[in-house]
């Protein structure tokens, strides 16, 4: 690849947020994205976001949960954790098992190879 082919690499400095993480060591842990300006200074005019962040244990070993936590302070986000992450899970397993309902209605002709499967209904 030749410098003309490279891809001009920014920060886009309109969209900066700065990251801080509160966590039990236990459970999970809170991100909390606070709008910033170039110059380090909170951007008021930008809403503060929260995500959560947790892993469950299952058969097939952990599975990490990521989540949006609506609220407008830290102390909402906490309280809203739990049943944020059991909303994430729920969803997470359906689409776990979505995949092997995929997964299970292909089949594989012998002879035939990996490659050719049939769709069933």
């Amino acid at each position: 690849m030749n410098q003309q082919q490279l891809p001009d690499i920014k920060i886009d400095t309109t969209s900066l947020v700065k990251e801080d993480v509160y966590s039990d060591q236990k459970v999970g842990s809170v991100r909390v994205l606070t709008p910033v300006l170039a110059n380090g200074e909170v951007d008021s005019s930008r809403d503060v976001a929260y995500f959560g962040q947790t892993q469950v244990m299952t058969q097939g070993g952990a599975i990490p949960l990521n989540f949006e936590l609506k609220t407008e302070t830290l102390a909402d986000a906490f309280e809203a954790f739990g049943n944020a992450a059991k909303e994430s899970m729920e969803r997470t397993m359906k689409e776990i098992q979505e995949y092997q309902r995929e997964q299970e209605s292909k089949i594989v002709l012998p002879g035939q190879g990996a490659g050719s499967q049939i769709q069933m209904p």
